[in-house]
């Protein structure tokens, strides 16, 4: 009875490690040890530009996709004083920082962005909830972006 015992408790052990194993997420996507945040994981995004009466893009939309961290440059050529106001778009993302002039901003939340001259600004931040969401100065139709997350 014992030896029975012995090699069925061996036959457990054996088969444990093999049996783990089949749970293979080979198709899973591999990050870096900073996970979401890691360098395979950023796309930098076409500047927006903000001048008056100018529109903020070429196509008037950008399509990101949710899980992805983007940094885009906003450039204000201070041709007047302008807003973009986002509050929909900006409770969507997760922002990890707002650079201006190399001084490193790390918000709880953002509704909107004025610029009274000109400069330059990058937002860096994590895509997270699924939409499509408004972006530019309000009551322009031409100085707007339609932001897709999938």
């Amino acid at each position: 009875m014992k030896i029975l015992l012995a090699c069925i408790t061996t036959l457990a052990i054996l088969t444990a490690p093999v049996l783990a194993d089949g749970d293979d997420d080979d198709d899973a996507p591999t990050f870096g040890s900073a996970g979401i945040l890691s360098r395979d994981n950023r796309e930098d995004l076409a500047p927006l530009t903000l001048s008056s009466g100018m529109p903020l893009n070429e196509s008037g939309k950008l399509e990101l996709k949710s899980g992805t961290y983007y940094e885009i440059e906003i450039e204000a050529d201070g041709s007047q004083e302008l807003a973009l106001a986002g509050a929909g778009f900006f409770r969507a993302i997760w922002i990890d920082e707002i650079v201006i002039e190399g001084i490193e901003i790390r918000p709880l939340g953002v509704d909107s962005l004025e610029f009274d001259e000109a400069g330059t600004l990058e937002i860096s931040f994590l895509a997270i909830k699924p939409g499509t969401y408004d972006f530019g100065v309000p009551g322009s139709d031409l100085q707007n972006v339609e932001i897709t997350i999938k």
